[in-house]
Order: structure tokens, then C-alpha cells, then sequence
């Protein structure tokens, strides 16, 4: 009887703490407020912070990629795009950005292959698409030079 009181009273606490967890703990938003001013170091806090009680939040992580951007960390940005797009795999800026750094390095194949994806899932960029295709035909090489 005495194990019974414990496992009721576990199975209480642990619905408590994950019920406050879910309701209480977004810091999105506010991370957010302090990207869109410019406070890189204290957005990466909150956004890091949301992701522990939430996951799945695609969006913490593209704002990560965002901030490890401005900070020229291009190994984190990746991981960060990479976690965005295992979660949100349609992600329009995540796509973007992953095209934009596969530019950067020269990697052609990758920027068409992602390009492909994001003209089938574009609703609001899909101009920067017609940008990165006009540089991938002007920087890729040349078939007939090789």
C-alpha cells in the first residue's frame, strides 16, 4: 500500500511538472523581442532556454542559425539550420539559408538540389530563389571549360 501512495503521488508530481513546463516555459517571444534589438547574446540564452522545455521548436532553432550567423560561427549555424530542417523540413528561411552557405562553398549540386525543394515549398521568399539561381549561373562552372 505504502508503494502504491508513492507511485500516485510520482505520477502527480511528474503531470504537474510537465503540465507547467508546456504552459509556462515559452520564452520565444521574448527571445525574440531582444534578437530583433540587436542583444545576439542574451536571444541565444532564452532561445536555448525554450528549446529545453520545448523541443520541437523549429523556430528556436533558426533563430540560433540567425544569431551564429551575425556571430560568423558557420559550423553552429549549419547544426542549428540542420536541427530547424529535421523538424520543420519546409522551413522557407532554413532552406535559404542552407542554399546561401552551399554557395558559399562552392557546393552547386547541394544549392540546386535544395533549390528544387524550395521552389516546391516557397510562399514568401521565393524571389530570393530567382537570386540564387542567377549567382549559380553565373559563378558555376562551365561544362565545355573543364
Amino acid at each position: 500500500m505504502n508503494k502504491f501512495f508513492k507511485l500516485i503521488g510520482l505520477i502527480i508530481i511528474i503531470t504537474s511538472f510537465k503540465s507547467m513546463s508546456y504552459s509556462d516555459q515559452n520564452f520565444f517571444e521574448e527571445a525574440l523581442e531582444l534578437f530583433n534589438k540587436e542583444k545576439y547574446e542574451d536571444a541565444r540564452f532564452l532561445f536555448e532556454r525554450n528549446i529545453v522545455f520545448n523541443p520541437k521548436d523549429a523556430n528556436s532553432y533558426l533563430y540560433l542559425a540567425k544569431i551564429y550567423n551575425k556571430e560568423e560561427n558557420q559550423r553552429k549555424e549549419e547544426y542549428n539550420l540542420e536541427t530547424t530542417l529535421l523538424i520543420e523540413p519546409n522551413n522557407e528561411e532554413a532552406l535559404l539559408m542552407v542554399m546561401n552557405i552551399a554557395l558559399k562553398k562552392s557546393n552547386y549540386e547541394k544549392v540546386k538540389n535544395f533549390s528544387e525543394k524550395f521552389i516546391k515549398v516557397c510562399k514568401k521568399l521565393c524571389k530570393e530563389n530567382l537570386k540564387i539561381q542567377e549567382s549559380l549561373k553565373n559563378i558555376e562552372p562551365k561544362k565545355n571549360e573543364s
